[in-house]
This record gives structure tokens, C-alpha cells and sequence, in this order.
């Protein structure tokens, strides 16, 4: 009888313990937050995803450390954005030894280049900018987010055949929730003023969301944060501000306000609100996935732009 109940109860703890090592998590290095929350959509509960750049963390002037190497070398697929976001990643991948699978989020979209986009108007301060460069912030479309998903997923199951079937329809889900968004972004830019589509914002980070949704952004800074603004490009922000009646600029969530501080000072315009556009918020902020930070950002942009 004792030799039974031990058996049985051997048996139970065998059956409770053998999930947990019936599959191991597909170890996945994301970039940066925006894409940490798009792997984690599309791998579900079969990858565990470790971001490099987290919440509300500028990777324009990241610098890796030793932790973040041991992490990539650990790794069995990275994840990273392309067209130049990341440029510390080479060095990473080489200082790592990595052997993982290198996915490239961005592959097939059409990119664009700095000042090719809608808000080019009115920019004529900006000659000590690279216009030749790429623009990397392909995420701020959300047909361009499709791509990535569809990207990652199917890396996903290169790196784990058994899960592809999971990647498949966990991407089918979350592209069913991107047209949803695409379609409420679309109604809302329509129903603004004609006139009153013009954003000032910290840094070049939305001319895909200008390219795809109809509106102007225009900043005092380039593509990168780590380019600091000239003198000459902030007075040309602030002439074409009063010029065209701009009522509210937006700060960064990455960026010192104080420039920004400064133009709403100088020209009589607001402070319209915070916009995420290089990172999330904390998971219990107002943009801890990507389908909150859009949509936060869509309320910013539309309240100010309304009144």
C-alpha cells in the first residue's frame, strides 16, 4: 500500500513538474522596447524576451553593456529594427560571440529619407542635417508594424518549427488589432481642421505617421537625438511657428523638454503633451504597449489640434 501511494504520488509530482520542461522558451533578444512588445505578441508564451533598450530609454545614444553581452551571447534569435536605428548593434553582436539568428524587423518596407516626408515644407533652417539618410522610425505606420510582424514570425518559426503553427495565428491576432488601430487613426487625423495639422515635436521621429495619416511634423532636431539643433534651425522653428499660427508643440518622452520649453515661450504656443515615439512608458504608464502608445498619442495630438 505504501509502495502504491508513493507511486501515485511520484506520479502526480511527474505530472506537475513535466510541463514546466516539455518546451523550453525560445531565448529572444529584442532591441529596444517597441519591439520587445511586438515579439512578445507574435512568440507568445513560447519565447522569453529580453529588451535591450527599455521603457521610456533613448537608443539613439544607447551604450551597450557588459550584461547586454552576456544576454546577446545566450540568445537564440535577436530581433533588431534596421535601416540604421541601432548603430551600437554591430559592435554588441562582434563583443558577444553570438551565434543567434539575426532577424531584421524593418525587411520590405519602403523606407523613406530625412526630408522626404510631408513636413519637408518649411525646413529651410535645417541644411546641417543628413537629408540623405534613411529614416529608421518605420514603426510610427502601422502597416509598416504589419511587416514586422509578419517578419518576426516567420524567423520565429525558422528558430522553432515545433511553435510555427503558434506564431502563425498569434500574428494573424495581433494583425487583426493593428488594422483596428490603423482604421481609428485614420478616422481621427480626418476629422481635424485642415488647417490645424501641423505638429512641432522634439526630434524627426513620426514622418512615417506624417506620410501615412496626412499630417505636418517638423522639429528642431534631425532623425537622431544626438544631433544637437543649431541656433539657425530654432529660430527658423520659431519664425515658421508664429508664421503659421502652430498652437502646440508635443515634448518627447526621450527628450529634454527645455528646447521645447524655450519655442512654446518664444512663440505663445502650448505645450500639447507628451508623445512617445522612440520607446514605451512602463508597463502602468500610458503607453506600455505599442497599441496604447499610438493611441496615446493619437489623443495628444487630436485634443491639442482640435481646439
Amino acid at each position: 500500500m505504501i509502495t502504491r501511494r508513493l507511486l501515485l504520488a511520484s506520479a502526480t509530482a511527474l505530472a506537475l513538474v513535466t510541463p514546466a520542461f516539455a518546451q523550453e522558451k525560445l531565448k529572444v533578444i529584442a532591441t529596444f522596447s517597441i519591439l520587445g512588445d511586438i515579439v512578445a505578441n507574435v512568440g507568445g508564451d513560447r519565447v522569453e524576451v529580453t529588451t535591450l533598450v527599455g521603457p521610456d530609454g533613448d537608443a539613439h545614444v544607447y551604450q551597450p553593456s557588459p550584461a547586454d553581452a552576456q544576454a546577446v551571447a545566450g540568445a537564440a534569435v535577436i530581433v533588431a529594427n534596421g535601416l540604421g536605428f541601432e548603430g551600437w548593434m554591430d559592435r554588441l553582436i562582434e563583443a558577444s560571440g553570438t551565434k543567434a539568428a539575426m532577424v531584421n524587423a524593418s525587411e520590405g518596407v519602403t523606407p523613406i529619407a530625412f526630408g522626404e516626408e510631408d513636413h519637408a515644407e518649411g525646413e529651410a533652417g535645417h541644411e546641417g542635417h543628413d537629408h540623405g539618410a534613411e529614416d529608421p522610425h518605420a514603426w510610427q505606420s502601422v502597416a509598416n508594424v504589419g511587416i514586422y510582424v509578419s517578419n518576426i514570425a516567420k524567423d520565429l518559426s525558422a528558430a522553432d518549427p515545433e511553435g510555427a503553427e503558434t506564431y502563425k495565428a498569434n500574428a494573424a491576432a495581433y494583425l487583426a488589432e493593428l488594422d483596428t488601430l490603423d482604421t481609428e487613426i485614420r478616422s481621427a487625423v480626418a476629422a481635424l481642421p485642415e488647417d490645424r495639422r501641423t505638429i512641432v515635436t522634439s526630434h524627426d521621429a513620426f514622418g512615417y505617421f506624417a506620410a501615412a495619416y496626412g499630417l505636418t511634423f517638423v522639429a528642431p532636431q534631425g532623425i537622431s537625438t544626438e544631433a544637437e539643433a543649431s541656433a539657425q534651425d530654432v529660430a527658423a522653428l520659431i519664425t515658421q511657428i508664429k508664421d503659421q499660427k502652430i498652437g502646440a508643440v508635443f515634448v518627447e518622452n526621450i527628450a529634454d523638454r527645455r528646447l521645447l520649453d524655450q519655442i512654446a515661450s518664444e512663440t505663445g504656443a502650448k505645450i500639447g503633451g507628451t508623445l512617445y515615439s522612440d520607446a514605451l512608458s512602463a508597463a502602468d504608464g500610458p503607453a506600455g504597449t505599442y497599441l496604447d502608445m499610438m493611441r496615446h498619442n493619437l489623443s495628444q495630438l487630436t485634443a491639442a489640434l482640435s481646439n
